[in-house]
């Protein structure tokens, strides 16, 4: 007795294989001619910037740091990412200012002590980036390089002296001081003397709906204390909120050295958070 076996015919199998290997030819795209690569390049390239747009329009937006106006905060050579819904939308909001947002939407107060990127109100087409000192209906005054909040001094611990290298001056030496504000925050400063042209100034009360800002590295810092090229800063000028340091660079080795790329990064730098200390909760 012959065994039972599967009810295959044998000989079938291998044009069924054949008939398999057919449908698999025939269901494999034919490759794409120049035309149609091209439009697919310019399909993934409209994606790609719209994706970009989007990021930087409502998320993060990368700035670099030129000038020392935030030292010791923020360095020449530090690249950031600042945080776009920190305090809602404006206009300034989106490349060109294109938006047509009256005001602001979605709007959130800032925290006094946050480092800010703002569009400079007598040239909105410049970014700036400073510290938030006033807030509506206060009133600021520098005197002998001390720091008055609403009439009261704010104090300021010394750290001692600092040997910086400065973009335009060299090597100088500055103090180095702690300073607190009333709601807690505390950041560091920096100060030439307290003998310069911006350490005597007049009283600024800010008006409803605006911003004082001054730079961290006060006696080179041109900021609302300079009312001709600053002055107070509207609410709606303000981009967003500095969150953190993602790549920063000392600028010693030009684009083409690369060998000297691994010396220029500041890699205690990178990732650093920009956000002062403030009180716990």
């Amino acid at each position: 007795m012959k065994p039972e076996t599967d009810n295959i015919d044998v000989k079938d199998a291998p044009d069924s294989a054949n008939e398999d290997d057919n449908k698999d030819v025939k269901t494999k795209e034919a490759p794409l001619n120049a035309k149609e690569e091209a439009k697919e390049f310019f399909k993934t390239a409209v994606i790609a910037v719209l994706l970009a747009i989007i990021i930087r329009s409502f998320l993060f937006e990368p700035f670099n740091i030129p000038s020392g106006s935030m030292k010791p905060t923020l360095q020449v050579g530090d690249y950031l990412f600042v945080q776009k819904s920190a305090y809602g939308y404006s206009r300034y909001s989106f490349p060109f200012g294109i938006a047509p947002i009256e005001g602001r939407i979605w709007e959130k107060q800032p925290t006094r002590g946050d480092v800010i990127v703002f569009k400079l109100p007598t040239n909105p087409s410049i970014d700036y980036i400073k510290r938030i000192i006033g807030m509506p209906g206060d009133t600021i005054q520098v005197k002998r390089g001390r720091l008055f909040l609403n009439g009261e001094e704010v104090p300021r611990e010394s750290v001692g002296l600092k040997k910086i290298d400065d973009e335009y001056l060299g090597e100088v030496t500055m103090h180095e001081y702690i300073q607190t504000l009333p709601n807690g925050t505390m950041f560091s400063i920096y100060e030439e003397s307290d003998n310069e042209p911006l350490d005597n100034t007049q009283i600024y009360t800010v008006p409803e709906g605006h911003y004082f800002m001054m730079g961290d590295n006060r006696d080179n810092s041109q900021d609302s204390r300079v009312s001709h090229a600053v002055g107070y800063v509207p609410f709606e000028n303000l981009v967003g909120r500095a969150d953190f340091i993602f790549f920063s660079t000392n600028s010693f080795a030009r684009i083409y050295e690369v060998w000297k790329w691994p010396w220029t990064i500041r890699y205690d730098r990178v990732l650093k958070d920009i956000d002062p200390v403030r009180p716990k909760e």
